[in-house]
């Protein structure tokens, strides 16, 4: 692991002269250290599901964090629209059509065919918020839409997932109280609690410093706190965990400076080099601004490394996800002709360009949010061949996902943007 991190620093800028990601990087690193080649890594799916789950969550809630604080589309942006039907329109739609798959072509019972169809559903955040051009803003359209999507549907999913298990006889769930809790509350009262935790401890902490010069230091603490306190509140309110740390970390990022009366602002240049830290995080008016670059460079680094650790896992665990013709069929299915379908009612009425449908309809990355759910149901008592069923579409849809989508990427958004290039995913 060691000699790997140092690789990447060493060879990070040749990667961007090749048709290389990182996260393809990772995946093959993760297959020499599984227990086909080197055998030094065995994250068998079916005796860890329970730990590997738990590291899966955690990066997962790093992951959509580090998005909410990226985004800077104010919330009554028009732009928003799209995500939001992408994320509960295009998820439902895309949910049902592996679902059908699932019992007509694949002979899963309907519960287990939903929970497949729940499972690949979330796409992911990271990847999508890293198609953008290199000298863009994260508001470009493209980027900013996907990477929003894949925000919100990681939250979005965990209902279609409970009904998926209820139907399979796996967990007792009345149908009435899956509407009513697990999807309107869980989602409503998840994107609530975050925005507002978020918002409040944000403020909370640019007027002690902006005003008297209190909480200084430690923003470490203050990203990984909001991460844990969000996702608790959720769960004991029965809330989704992950649309409530998304929310968190985009009403962070809204918070602005409110400046003292009669006070003026900093001089330029507003670095370290002109100004310390303590100087600017209690300067009423750039308290909010370095409160948040703060944050967000601590929580990119976790980031990358918690990126780096769960490729590593799921090319681990290839070895232990069998590729049969299914699969050879399966994943170009899904990526090909499912997911564009999927996409097309969120677009309608829209307006968009062609180009940026296709976008849409090619880039539903698949990654963490997909591994974390197929675990989750792996402990849930499935039984050994339907969860192997899973195991094997799954994980080689993701590992499809990484690579093609990498390798496609900066070609494509090259293509549909016009740009010089983009930073592509992993960069």
């Amino acid at each position: 692991m060691g000699l790997l991190l140092l690789a990447m620093v060493l060879v990070n800028s040749t990667l961007h002269r090749l048709p290389l990601t990182s996260p393809m990087v990772y995946l093959a690193a993760g297959w020499l250290l599984g227990p086909s080649v080197l055998g030094a890594l065995r994250p068998d799916p079916f005796l860890h599901a329970t730990m590997l789950g738990n590291i899966a969550e955690l990066g997962l809630l790093v992951s959509l964090f580090a998005v909410g604080l990226q985004l800077r589309v104010r919330l009554g942006d028009r732009r928003w629209r799209l995500p939001f039907k992408l994320a509960f329109v295009s998820l439902g739609v895309i949910v049902a059509l592996v679902a059908a798959v699932g019992i007509f072509a694949l002979g899963l019972p309907p519960g287990l065919a939903i929970v497949l169809g729940a499972i690949l559903a979330p796409t992911d955040p990271v990847l999508a918020s890293a198609l953008q051009p290199q000298e863009g803003s994260d508001e470009q359209p493209v980027s900013f839409t996907l990477a929003a999507e894949g925000a919100l549907n990681d939250g979005a999913s965990y209902p279609f997932v409970i009904l998926g298990l209820a139907l399979a006889g796996l967990i007792d769930r009345p149908l009435l109280e899956w509407a009513l809790v697990d999807f309107a509350w869980a989602t409503a009262g998840g994107l609530g609690i975050g925005f507002a935790l978020g918002a409040t401890v944000g403020r909370c902490v640019v007027v002690l410093r902006g005003r008297y010069g209190r909480a200084l230091g430690l923003d470490v603490f203050l990203g990984l706190g909001l991460i844990g306190t969000a996702y608790g509140l959720a769960h004991l309110c029965a809330a989704s965990g992950f649309l409530a740390v998304f929310a968190a970390g985009l009403a962070l990022g809204r918070v602005r400076e409110r400046p003292a009366p009669g006070s003026a602002d900093l001089e330029a240049p507003l670095t370290s080099a002109g100004h310390s830290y303590t100087t600017l995080a209690q300067h009423s008016h750039h308290a909010s601004a370095t409160m948040r670059a703060s944050v967000e460079d601590f929580n990119e680094q976790m980031e990358k490394i918690s990126e780096m650790g769960l490729v590593l896992l799921v090319g681990a665990m290839l070895p232990y996800a069998p590729f049969t013709w299914t699969t050879c069929w399966f994943v170009p299915l899904l990526l090909l002709v499912l997911r564009p379908l999927s996409v097309l009612p969120s677009y309608v009425g829209e307006g968009a360009a062609v180009r940026q449908l296709a976008l849409a309809g090619w880039f539903g990355i698949r990654g963490i949010g997909s591994l974390f759910y197929l675990l989750l149901v792996v402990r849930m008592g499935v039984t050994r061949p339907e969860a192997g069923t899973l195991l094997s579409l799954t994980l080689w849809t993701i590992a499809a996902s990484i690579l093609l989508h990498g390798l496609s990427a900066r070609p494509l958004m090259r293509w549909a943007l016009g740009g010089p290039g983009v930073r592509r995913p992993g960069d």
